[in-house]
Formats: C-alpha cells, sequence, structure tokens
C-alpha cells in the first residue's frame, strides 16, 4: 500500500514516537495513510492505545530485526 507520508522515528525513544505520529496526522486529510518506522519496542503499545482511542485504523503493523513498521490510516 501506498503511503502519503512517511515519518522515521528510529532512535528515539517514548514518547517521541507517538509525539511525532500525533503532529503527522494532525496535518493530514480523512483517508490519507501515514507510515511510520520505529525502533522503540514500547510504539507497539503506545500506538494501539492512541490509535483505539482517537479512531484511527491501523492497516498494517510488522517487525523486521528490531525495525517496527506501520501503516496508519487517518479517520
Amino acid at each position: 500500500m501506498q503511503a502519503d507520508l512517511e515519518i522515521d522515528t528510529s532512535g528515539l525513544m517514548c514518547p517521541l514516537p507517538l509525539l511525532r505520529l500525533k503532529k503527522a496526522l494532525q496535518t493530514m486529510e480523512a483517508g490519507q495513510v501515514v507510515r511510520v518506522l520505529a525502533t522503540d519496542p514500547a510504539s507497539v503499545i503506545d500506538f494501539g492505545v492512541f490509535l483505539e482511542q482517537a479512531g484511527h485504523q491501523m492497516l498494517e503493523h510488522k517487525e523486521e530485526t528490531g525495525v517496527f513498521f506501520y501503516l496508519i490510516r487517518k479517520v
């Protein structure tokens, strides 16, 4: 899936990846997709809780050699 925006939070620790995601979502239109790269294992929990509360959609989540990849649709 093609992302409209990509943010790389590699090397950043909680809460910075979540704050960068929130800031990115504020600039986006409903229906757009952001791809996030993160190395903080806490991002899995942080993003999941935030997306559930905010109502955005996690389209994909995977981890490869310590890097977490997320595709998130703004609703």
